[in-house]
């Protein structure tokens, strides 16, 4: 019995975590395909389960690429008070004040945005299939992270308050258990952004402003539940130790559904953020790359970046880790 319980510990202490767990990821970029106009349906449609199988890819990058940790996340809070006037919006601006060192360990969330999304609106003049595709599902991550509330905070895992763990808890485990039964991502449509710098600028904020009731529910929570905070439930055949239910029902409740709304807000941003895109391409014809598929390389890039994340650990900070 000892070694069985032993078993199941180490299972619960080795399972991986990612930013919106991969679950979160691929339910938002699934449902964002389905806010677009008809005449972008016709490429992204066709192609959904790309877009949700690879919402992951730039998690997976961690595992091989040592600058990509910083674009998931920015902590915001080490750069003054809310609304942080001393940060400039601008990327240049910014290294120019603080230095690029810093700048980066601090994470660059809504920078890495703005930079897919240029890329994206240069895929979209080149009608090049791959780049689109690729570029579209990748943005979706950021901009996805970038409504984290934990994504803007330097208490990103409750490492400073005694909370270790808040951060899968509040991104991954609310999503798993409530979403498919409770949560309605049904939107409505994109629209296009005037300004998407100041767009994904303002999400930012708003997911500082929710860090600090993310970290005061779970505290009082903690408080009241001591002994049931944790369960051994089965995953992937599997044993492993978590929130239990009725501790993540409870909070989801004392957050009054802010994780769907997040979720939601991801979901309408993102497909907003590729039809702006596409508009600012001049709403290139997309019929004619229906039938395009991915070409050797790519099909080896998707293989190379399975394998570093299935042998690898986490390059720089694992901020989400348990």
């Amino acid at each position: 019995m000892k070694k069985v319980l032993f078993t199941i510990i180490l299972l619960g202490m080795s399972f991986p975590c990612f930013c919106w767990g991969f679950y979160g990821h691929r339910v938002i970029n699934e449902y964002a395909v389905f806010l677009l106009p008809p005449e972008m349906l016709v490429l992204y449609k066709p192609n959904i389960n790309f877009i949700t199988e690879h919402a992951v890819d730039p998690d997976k990058r961690r595992y091989a690429v040592a600058g990509e940790g910083p674009r998931h996340y920015i902590d915001i809070d080490l750069y003054g008070a809310y609304p942080y006037p001393e940060l400039p919006r601008k990327y240049e601006d910014a290294v120019m004040k603080y230095g690029e060192a810093t700048v980066q360990e601090n994470g660059i969330v809504p920078w890495a945005v703005m930079t897919m999304y240029h890329r994206l609106v240069n895929a979209f003049k080149e009608k090049n299939f791959s780049k689109i595709l690729k570029t579209s599902t990748e943005l979706g991550h950021y901009i996805a992270d970038a409504h984290v509330p934990l994504h803007a905070s330097s208490n990103h895992n409750g490492q400073l308050s005694d909370q270790k763990g808040i951060h899968a808890f509040w991104e991954s485990r609310v999503p798993e258990l409530l979403a498919a039964k409770e949560f309605d991502f049904f939107i409505g449509k994109a629209e296009y952004i005037k300004n998407p710098d100041k767009f994904i600028w303002d999400r930012v904020l708003e997911s500082a402003l929710a860090a600090d009731s993310v970290l005061r529910f779970e505290k009082i929570l903690n408080d009241e539940f001591k002994s049931s905070k944790y369960s051994y439930e089965e995953r992937n055949g599997s044993f492993i130790r978590q929130y239990s239910t009725a501790y993540t029902i409870k909070y989801n409740e004392m957050l009054d559904g802010m994780v769907e709304r997040r979720m939601r807000e991801s979901i309408y941003a993102i497909a907003s953020f590729w039809y702006t895109a596409w508009v600012n391409a001049g709403q290139p014809d997309l019929k004619s790359l229906v039938n395009k598929t991915f070409d050797a390389d790519d099909l080896k890039e998707f293989e190379s970046l399975n394998e570093a994340w299935q042998k690898g650990k986490v390059i720089g900070r694992a901020h989400d880790e348990n």
